[in-house]
């Protein structure tokens, strides 16, 4: 193990990584590949345009190809939709579909004019049998019409850092300038992830949800055959279009560690996802980072007797750990963000600060610091 380098910086320096440190901390780009791993994924390389293996804690990418290139992505729109969706209020209230929205072409929940739904039977359209008239009736329901629903989707983007998609129907199917990345969708994924009703919607093989008028209990079908191909498979959403073809994103987890697979335009991409994670479950598990000390004067504090400021301990809000080769954490380094003193009252709850971990170089992931009990 490398020796564990500190640094402390200014305060207002520390002060902006501590309101990065309490949102989500979006994945960061590793080594997708190494030259001479190339031959390992020779059937993948012949397969797939574009995919990306991502691992769902950290962000750390184990593999992939092509995964910046702008590339139509079909229905996996709706996982953004989807999520949207399913951040609304009220999700179990019935309301009329709009008549004009469900009259869109290609999949369909099989809404009809007059139904009733509610937001979640229509997410739940969305991401099972991947409805173009759920996307669309879920978008008119929230903000009046399609074409609000795909500037908000586009808002909801950069808010993200998706920087390479970019929304122009809110189901998926084919339209100029309606691109996104393998990397993209699978940030996004990672995200959509810690959503629970999300994640719970995704996994589930065939759901029993209720609309109609008046609304009954109906059996949607899940298209994403993975989950029943492959038992680690945790979801998450199929798409098709001729220009798009093939497309998957999915999840799956083993041993404490969760991965995000993503391929575009592939030719069998139910076989390529099993393989990518049989390769990668085999290669990499989670394992325990390094913690060094981190303490910080407390700012109007008692003098100690050597008449130091009293200072107090930061430690990690949880036990980090990431996805590792065997071998590879001896390249593991660590440095930590502080500000040069806190002043009382310290706050429990409170991050004062970041260990950032990086991996021969390169930025692994940053866990908060928050004051020890």
């Amino acid at each position: 193990m490398k020796s564990l380098s500190h640094k402390i910086v200014s305060f207002l320096s520390a002060a902006f990584c501590f309101v990065a440190a309490t949102t989500p901390s979006y994945a960061t780009e590793i080594s997708p590949i190494n030259l001479e791993d190339y031959s390992v994924y020779e059937q993948e390389e012949l397969s797939s345009k574009a995919y990306i293996v991502m691992e769902a804690s950290t962000g750390r990418v184990l593999c992939g190809k092509n995964i910046h290139e702008r590339m139509a992505m079909a229905s996996t729109t709706k996982i953004i939709g989807a999520l949207m969706v399913l951040e609304q209020p009220n999700l179990s209230e019935y309301f009329p579909v709009d008549s004009e929205a469900i009259k869109v072409e290609g999949s369909s929940m099989g809404l009809q004019e007059g139904d009733l739904a509610s937001l979640y039977s229509l997410a739940c359209g969305m991401m099972l049998p991947s409805g173009n008239d759920a996307a669309n009736a879920a978008g008119v329901r929230l903000y009046g019409s399609i074409d609000n629903f795909v500037q908000a989707m586009n808002q909801k983007a950069e808010e993200l850092s998706l920087s390479d998609t970019h929304y122009v129907t809110a189901c998926g199917l084919d339209a100029p300038e309606h691109y996104s990345t393998a990397f993209d969708l699978a940030k996004l994924t990672r995200i959509a992830l810690q959503n629970p009703d999300f994640a719970y919607i995704c996994a589930q093989s065939r759901m029993e949800v209720s609309f109609g008028n008046p609304p009954y209990k109906r059996w949607l079908k899940n298209y994403n055959k993975l989950l029943e191909l492959y038992p680690d498979c945790i979801g998450v959403k199929t798409g098709f279009t001729d220009d798009a073809g093939r497309c998957l994103v999915s999840a799956a987890t083993r041993d404490g560690m969760t991965l995000i697979c993503v391929t575009l335009n592939a030719q069998d991409d139910w076989n390529l996802h099993e393989s990518l994670y049989k390769r990668c479950f085999k290669k990499y598990s989670m394992q325990s980072l390094p913690v060094p000390p981190v303490s910080v004067p407390l700012a109007g504090g008692k003098l100690q007797e050597n008449g130091i400021e009293e200072e107090f301990s930061l430690v990690p809000a949880y036990q980090p750990i990431a996805p590792l080769k065997i071998g590879e954490s001896s390249r593991l380094d660590v440095t930590y963000l502080a500000p040069p003193f806190i002043y009382e009252p310290v706050s429990s709850s409170h991050i004062y600060g970041q260990l950032l971990y990086s991996l021969s170089g390169k930025p692994l992931c940053p866990v908060p610091l928050v004051p020890k009990k």
